[in-house]
């Protein structure tokens, strides 16, 4: 640790130690003067991983970030990243499979390191790149308007054959193509984030071992073909990775973990005889797996109950404010874990019963309204297309046969027109480091996305409730 970054913490203490009189209901996240220093640090730190840096990644590694520290933990011990195939350019254009998975954001990208790139590199880093690090690759390169939805949103351009393999039973018609990249009737170009690359062992989990749904859309059933298809679109590879190349790519991918490591609020997530939920460290034991299966109230819970009773705890004797904030966070535990409101396909149901194992990780697709009008947030820069389903197949369960998205979705691999929004849900861990959220980035923070949820499914949150719940969030 840096002389600034022990002067940063002393600073931080002080202001936790000194703000203690407010009750619990009014404890912010984050704590305004606190979110900024934060911030300001995490900003002008900017880690970022080049392709072929060469350097070894440390089995243990931790990175500042707006609400504390992430953890990256390589369970299989240090990580020789010269010629390793995750790290190295397979194509032409100079990527590599970190230059979109960066260590620091919780292995996928924020908008704070995005746009640190671009001023860094005056926008020639191969992030950059115009075959979907711009808004459409016809574009002048060199200007910032042009690359407009990955700096201001973090979105990559993805592009699909249209019609996809199976006979569709809808038709699609482009209705607004701000970018110019909707022209080819055979190809279809939406934007979205990139995916997190760590606590992958835990998608067999969230499905009961059945399989996996890779990418927002589900397009990828293994690791190895999604890093195929990653070399050739996105790498621009002249031919595929070879088999030893896949299989380090994937060996890395299974045996590395991430999660929140400290809170500049809540201190030490990961302490001993802590809850089991939390840390990377009890994500890679399997602990965090074990405490609660899909949709067991019970276990996730249960898994708080040493911040229930912090006798046992190594120095118990918490701050006021930090007592308060762990408080906090077991209300917005029990909200995720109990609170009731109908769900997608009509039935009951609480945040627990889609987002298993308390966020671990989740891999179904299911349509929450963010990229379907009405329910999505209008977003002009975004293309928009005109949904007009067969009359003989199933309509779309909320939206009917004729309706407005953003993003197809899952619908673009399965022709399905009741899959017209549906996205593969990411997991929890992590998201304080790579803002903004859902597929299309149109949630800025964990407040925006809680407001969503609340509107969306009008689940009656009080503003207590919702900072309970982003409280609970910013520390998986």
């Amino acid at each position: 640790m840096t002389i600034s970054s022990h002067l940063l913490r002393l600073v931080l203490l002080t202001l936790v130690l000194d703000a203690t009189l407010l009750p619990a209901q009014q404890q912010p996240r984050p704590a305004i003067d606190l979110g900024r220093i934060l911030e300001a640090r995490y900003e002008t730190t900017r880690p970022w991983w080049d392709p072929a840096r060469g350097i070894p990644l440390a089995p243990s590694k931790d990175y500042d970030d707006p609400s504390g520290q992430l953890r990256i933990l390589n369970k299989s011990g240090e990580v020789e990243t010269k010629d390793h195939a995750f790290f190295t350019p397979l194509g032409s254009n100079g990527r590599s499979c970190v230059t979109c998975h960066q260590p620091s954001n919780a292995m996928s990208l924020s908008l704070v390191l995005i746009r640190g790139r671009w001023t860094d590199t005056n926008g020639k880093d191969p992030v950059f790149a115009a075959v979907d690090g711009s808004n459409c690759p016809d574009l002048a390169q060199d200007k910032e308007e042009s690359h407009s939805l990955l700096l201001e949103r973090g979105l990559f351009r993805i592009a699909l054959p249209w019609p996809p393999v199976t006979e569709p039973d809808f038709r699609i018609e482009v209705v607004r193509d701000p970018t110019g990249c909707n022209k080819n009737p055979a190809s279809i170009s939406v934007y979205r984030r990139p995916r997190v690359a760590a606590n992958l062992q835990y998608i067999a989990l969230a499905t009961g071992g059945t399989g996996i749904a890779l990418m927002a859309d589900g397009r990828e059933r293994t690791l190895q073909s999604q890093a195929t298809s990653a070399a050739l679109i996105h790498e621009q590879a002249s031919a595929a990775p070879t088999r030893a190349q896949l299989q380090q790519i994937e060996d890395f991918e299974r045996q590395l973990f991430m999660a929140q490591q400290w809170d500049v609020l809540g201190g030490l997530l990961g302490e001993p005889g802590g809850p089991p939920l939390l840390g990377a460290d009890n994500l890679a034991s399997g602990a965090a797996g074990a405490v609660s299966a899909p949709g067991n109230f019970a276990n996730l819970v249960a898994s708080f109950d040493a911040w229930r009773n912090p006798g046992n705890l190594a120095g118990a004797n918490l701050a006021i404010r930090q007592r308060a904030f762990r408080e906090s966070v077991l209300r917005g535990v029990d909200l995720f874990a109990s609170r009731e409101f109908r769900l997608p396909d009509g039935t009951q149901g609480t945040c627990l019963t889609c987002h298993a194992q308390g966020g671990n990780h989740s891999s179904h697709a299911i349509d929450v309204g963010t990229t379907n009008l009405p329910t999505a947030k209008e977003s002009p820069e975004l293309p928009l297309f005109r949904i007009n389903c067969d009359a003989a197949a199933p309509p779309h369960p909320q939206l009917g046969r004729t309706f407005l998205t953003q993003d197809p979705g899952r619908a673009l691999i399965t022709g399905k027109c009741a899959d017209v929004g549906s996205i593969v849900m990411q997991q929890f861990r992590g998201l304080t480091a790579r803002a903004p959220y859902f597929a299309n980035g149109s949630a800025r923070d964990l407040t925006e996305l809680v407001d969503y949820f609340d509107r969306r499914f009008k689940v009656g949150l009080t503003d207590k409730e919702k900072l309970d719940l982003v409280n609970f969030l910013s520390i998986l």
